[in-house]
């Protein structure tokens, strides 16, 4: 079988090895230096100067909110826009602390919601989430824009599209913050894992205290020292001082080896997603079965799986059967339109139609792209794309 995944980890054998011997050799296994190492590493990587390292890209998701919330840059009952085709722990943060979730639409031809809706909706709108679907984007340098001129707070779930570009910047890089998810599968695997990138001094230390209890222990020195003078704490009590609301979301320094680890194969993992990228769009092309999706605006598309969206029900039915029958794995486009999920139905009440983001979940479906693929498998995908 063509699993959408080809191992836990890029290189698997090579790095069970190395985590084997780390693990025998290491006496403190809860986040520690190998954790530092690496926040510092992919911050080097993203080009951005902070990286907070979480357990899991949905935890970066709830800790970015929950720091904004902590900070007054956001308050209960602002409204969120966020990409209707997209994953549920994007939206469930925004439903759990109490702020109001806008699905905004996408469009078809990049999968992505584009400026033009985002417009739409300017006027209610505090914050916009948006996710950067499979390593694609839509004209996201006019959204950041459009966001700045209107004082509206933007946001990048970028799990999704590590490494991918547009107008020479790395995606995740142009909201005031980005997640990253590091579940296996994702570009960078350690089994569990997320990452909060930002520009923004308070910001990462807000997120730090998050991270943690809401404590000033793992701060930088001079920050827990403004800490404890303004709430005047002694420094006996400050082990046990909470400074606002928090989670315990820590990785562990498993995590932090695999990633040290995971992170010398960023350009090769990137890179051969990439060339896999090129040869099955070029055979998505050639078929006039599927919608021709537009991503001429990328500058380098680094895909996490490849979407396919029929222009029927009827030939969705046929190309997903084919696909099952090769033993080839597809799963739906993420979570299709969000607003049918059976939470999202329960918690929100929203009529708004997302006609796009619902034709990409009843009409399409993804399948493998991950740097494990051999020329074989390749080929029997492209065989599969070809029209009878």
């Amino acid at each position: 079988m063509i699993k959408l995944m080809g191992a836990t980890f890029y290189k698997e054998q090579k790095t069970k090895i190395a985590l084997a011997d780390f693990i025998l050799k290491t006496d403190i296994l809860s986040m520690n230096k190998q954790c530092q190492t690496f926040e510092k590493q992919f911050s080097k990587k993203q080009k951005r100067k902070f990286s907070v390292f979480v357990s899991s890209g949905s935890a970066a998701n709830l800790a970015l909110l929950q720091a904004l919330l902590n900070l007054g840059r956001i308050k209960k009952g602002d409204r969120i826009g966020f990409s209707a085709l997209t994953w549920a722990t994007n939206v469930m943060p925004i439903i759990q602390l109490g702020l109001v979730p806008v699905a905004l639409d996408c469009n078809i031809k990049t999968l992505n919601t584009p400026p033009e809706i985002f417009e739409k909706e300017i006027k209610n709108l505090s914050v916009l989430f948006l996710t950067n679907v499979l390593g694609f984007c839509d004209n996201i340098a006019k959204i950041k824009q459009i966001a700045k001129k209107n004082n509206i707070l933007f946001l990048e779930d970028n799990c999704e599209s590590l490494g991918s570009m547009t107008n020479g910047k790395l995606l995740g890089n142009f909201g005031l913050a980005s997640t990253f998810s590091f579940f296996v599968g994702h570009h960078l695997s350690m089994i569990e894992g997320g990452m909060i990138c930002t520009d923004d001094e308070k910001l990462y230390y807000m997120l730090i205290e998050v991270r943690a209890h809401g404590w000033d222990r793992n701060l930088p020195q001079k920050r827990q020292q403004q800490l404890r003078r303004e709430h005047n704490v002694d420094p006996f009590y400050a082990k046990y001082t909470f400074y606002d609301l928090a989670y315990n979301i820590r990785p562990t320094e498993i995590t932090g080896f695999l990633g040290n680890q995971q992170i010398k194969y960023w350009d090769q993992i990137v890179n051969t997603r990439e060339n896999n990228f090129k040869k099955f769009q070029k055979a998505i092309d050639l078929n006039d079965d599927f919608l021709a999706l537009d991503f001429n605006h990328m500058d380098l598309i680094s895909n996490f799986s490849m979407p396919v969206i029929c222009k029927t029900k009827k030939l969705v039915d046929i190309y997903k059967q084919r696909f099952l029958e090769a033993d080839v794995e597809i799963r739906p486009i993420i979570a299709g339109d969000i607003t049918r999920q059976p939470f999202y139905k329960k918690y929100v009440k929203d009529a708004r139609m997302c006609k796009n983001a619902r034709k990409a979940d009843e009409n399409g479906f993804y399948f493998p792209n991950h740097p494990d693929l051999t020329q074989k498998e390749i080929n029997l995908i492209l065989k599969l794309l070809k029209k009878d």
